[in-house]
């Protein structure tokens, strides 16, 4: 749900009339684009005229809407969402579904680069009782990832990528999960500004061909899954070949998929 910067600051107020019609107003007058579905999550999460006036004028400025209301729709599942941290996107339930696919019977899961930890959440939710790890480099993801991966009996482990994670889970991952920054850094300032003002660089900025942080991934990961275990990363459509090459070189069989509907692709490494 895209939003365009306000018009002007007193956008933020509702006019007068009933409370849905001025903040459908109010969003509308900001440039948010799907402004009568908004206003409705809005107005079912403000528990009182203050805090509707406060979520409201959150919006109005910028922010994501999933930061506003404090969760993210992932999955079929409600993930608690704080500001700062990475909004899921639709986009990377492909992901999971790919992961599901490949490893039904996964045992071992772990979540690198989490973010909220909705990646982990959603395929311990559909694989049922599992060992799941969830890790990030940033402070503010591994709080909030813990809000969402905790309740699922998950650990959450603050580091650069596997130097957050215990040995012990050393050739035993069935499925690991790395949705890796990979934005150009040249293009990262032609984001949308929900993402380029709200959401942290690290969990965006993948390197000069956006793909810094998934070789370094793929060199590690051989070593952490298990035999038959798969390493799956999202990319762009013209990063998805040097992707698979650096799959390749890594020893893992490379297989792309590429879902059309949400404009995802998913490169899978198995481990032999």
């Amino acid at each position: 749900m895209p939003v365009l910067p306000p018009s002007s600051p007193s956008s933020a107020s509702p006019p007068a009339g009933s409370p849905r019609a001025g903040v459908v107003a109010a969003l509308r007058a900001a440039g948010c684009v799907f402004a009568e579905e908004e206003a409705e999550l809005i107005l079912t999460g403000a528990r009182t005229p203050r805090e509707l006036a406060a979520l409201v004028e959150r919006r109005v400025a910028g922010f994501p809407l999933e930061q506003v209301l404090g969760w993210a729709g992932f999955h079929g599942l409600r993930i608690a969402l704080e500001p700062g941290v990475f909004v899921p996107r639709r986009r990377t339930e492909f992901l999971v579904d790919q992961a599901l696919a490949r490893s039904p019977e996964a045992s071992v899961v772990v979540d690198l680069c989490c973010g909220s930890g909705a990646v982990g959440v959603a395929l311990a939710v559909a694989l049922g009782p599992v060992e799941l790890h969830a890790s990030d480099i940033d402070p503010a993801a591994v709080r909030c990832a813990r809000r969402n991966v905790v309740p699922r009996g998950g650990t959450v482990h603050e580091g650069d990528l596997f130097d957050a994670l215990p040995g012990s889970l050393r050739g035993r991952v069935d499925i690991l999960a790395a949705n890796v920054p990979y934005v150009p850094t040249g293009e990262v300032g032609l984001l949308p500004s929900e993402a380029r003002d709200h959401e942290p660089l690290v969990a965006l900025d993948g390197g000069a061909d956006g793909l810094d942080v998934l070789r370094r991934v793929t060199a590690e990961a051989p070593d952490w899954l298990a035999p038959g275990g798969c390493l799956l990363v999202e990319t762009s459509e013209h990063q998805a070949p040097q992707a698979l090459a650096t799959f390749t070189r890594a020893d893992l069989s490379a297989h792309l998929a590429v879902s059309e509907d949400l404009s995802a692709n998913v490169v899978t490494g198995t481990k032999s």
